[in-house]
């Protein structure tokens, strides 16, 4: 398979100046943008496969109906955080 190239980009000298300052020892700068641009790609992939997922749990929340309502998770954190500082000590005692 033939490799294909990315599309050049401009950008201003001091910012090439200060990229070509981050180079690893026998790094090149297509090397860096290459490495640059796949982690971006995984990043996305992994991002919208966590939102596929989160509305897929979601849709068979709604679906089933047993999902505990917000309002009664928040009370009940809200009570844990309270239990917490009447048992916390105070600072400097």
């Amino acid at each position: 398979m033939k490799t294909a190239t990315l599309p050049p980009i401009r950008v201003a000298p001091d910012f090439r100046l200060e990229l070509e300052g981050v180079l690893e020892q026998g790094e090149s700068l297509s090397q860096f943008v290459e490495h640059a641009v796949r982690t971006t790609v995984a990043k996305r992939k992994n991002q919208a496969e966590f939102i596929r997922r989160g509305v897929a749990a979601i849709e068979a929340t709604q679906r089933e109906g047993n999902g505990i309502p917000a309002e009664l998770v928040i009370a009940k954190l809200e009570a844990k955080l309270v239990a917490a500082r009447k048992v916390q000590p105070k600072a400097g005692a």
